[in-house]
């Protein structure tokens, strides 16, 4: 039992070292499938407390598990998506059969999947607005073409909450929450 869950842990850190492959046709940027994920949890949290009425243990474990197939299947885009067809049903059933709690996995990933619960639409949410702030970034920072990929994710948002945050993002400059004191203080280092 141990050494499958040992053998669970080191599956989970392929997703530091797979590549979320659609940046390359963006142009500039990169990410890995476990910053994507880190990500994607901190907004489904804050989403959470913005919709109190849900479960929240839920829709963070589908934004924990949500890419998990990844460290078996590599991340598809949207071009890969046109002519490659993975089996992530398979993927998520060879991983669960060899753990004890496999199947919450398995059941987890299955209700993200089906987008069916409130939880669900707002874990997919969580997913689709990590990409617009990584976007967003990329366009503050000069990438063309970001803008028009952040269309496609924010109408692939279902709650109203995820889309007055997605205003928020496109109004929001990326470097405000650390450099919008333009105080004295980049002059001489001090508070004084």
């Amino acid at each position: 039992m141990l050494k499958n869950i040992v053998n669970f842990i080191f599956e989970v850190g392929m997703l530091k070292k797979t590549p979320r492959t659609g940046f390359q046709f963006l142009g500039s940027g990169c990410e890995s499938v476990a910053e994507h994920i880190l990500r994607t949890m901190f907004i489904g949290y804050a989403l959470c407390k913005l919709e109190p009425d849900v479960d929240e243990l839920k829709i963070l474990k589908m934004c924990l598990v949500h890419d998990l197939p990844e460290a078996r299947t590599g991340d598809m885009n949207y071009v890969n998506k046109k002519y490659v067809r993975v089996d992530e049903k398979k993927a998520v059933t060879d991983l669960a059969e060899t753990l004890f709690f496999g199947s919450e996995i398995e059941e987890t990933i299955d209700e993200f999947n089906a987008r069916e619960t409130r939880e669900s639409l707002l874990a997919h949410d969580a997913d689709q607005l990590a990409l617009i702030f990584q976007l967003k970034e990329y366009g503050d920072l000069g990438n063309k073409y970001s803008r028009e990929w952040i269309g496609f994710a924010k109408q692939r948002l279902y709650t109203e909450t995820a889309r007055s945050i997605s205003e928020q993002i496109m109004s929001t400059d990326s470097s405000d929450w650390w450099f919008k004191d333009k105080s004295d203080w980049w002059i001489n280092g001090s508070n004084k």
